[in-house]
């Protein structure tokens, strides 16, 4: 299970910095995949039904990790490399996902918070607000990721940093045409109304 819990940790840090926040593709069907499962959550962080990974991400990356730990288990001659599998994955990773999943909603929560919930918020907001290259970690304890990886920010360098420009559309112009498309597409399904989308595409 602790093998379980470090690796998700990482698929976490990676999973969000090199596909999520991948350069919007130039195909609004690809694109859309990347709204769905990310863009419109900084275009719109406080709406709930975007908070969450998309099941069509969370499934495939089960399935795919449970498969390739059970692989590699069987091929190291493990006699219980199906339990070591069910360990790591479903219940290490899974329960590590879950937690994440908590603590990314709490952040974009108006709720009572606990000291650490309230210190995930702090650097996420850092991530949404300020700076959406830096911590990309959400679960506790992910900060040693970015620190390992460089893209924490300190305290005194984010007193001195300027708010990156069109930060709620990942540095895209807020009436890029592929930003428009999506958010037409996909109002309905969320509950965006007409203002919010207007609100969003002036910036």
């Amino acid at each position: 299970m602790p093998l379980g819990i470090a690796a998700q940790m990482l698929n976490e840090y990676n999973l969000h910095r090199h596909v999520f926040h991948l350069d919007p593709p130039k195909r609004q069907w690809a694109f859309d995949l990347l709204y769905r499962a990310h863009y419109g959550h900084h275009d719109f962080p406080t709406n709930h039904g975007l908070f969450f990974v998309p099941l069509w991400v969370a499934l495939p990356m089960l399935v795919g990790n449970f498969l390739l730990v059970w692989g590699i288990a069987a091929l190291l001659g493990f006699d219980a490399s199906l339990w070591i599998a069910t360990a790591i994955v479903p219940l290490g990773g899974v329960l590590t996902f879950l937690g994440y999943e908590w603590f990314h909603m709490t952040a974009h929560l108006t709720v009572p918070k606990t000291a650490v919930e309230r210190h995930v918020t702090r650097l996420h907001n850092q991530h949404h607000f300020r700076d959406f290259n830096k911590w990309f970690h959400v679960s506790p304890g992910g900060e040693i990721i970015d620190r390992a990886m460089g893209t924490d920010i300190d305290t005194e360098a984010l007193k001195q940093q300027q708010r990156i420009a069109f930060i709620r559309t990942l540095g895209m112009k807020p009436d890029d045409p592929r930003l428009l498309a999506a958010r037409a597409k996909f109002a309905g399904r969320y509950g965006l109304s007409e203002a919010e989308v207007a609100r969003a595409a002036r910036g």
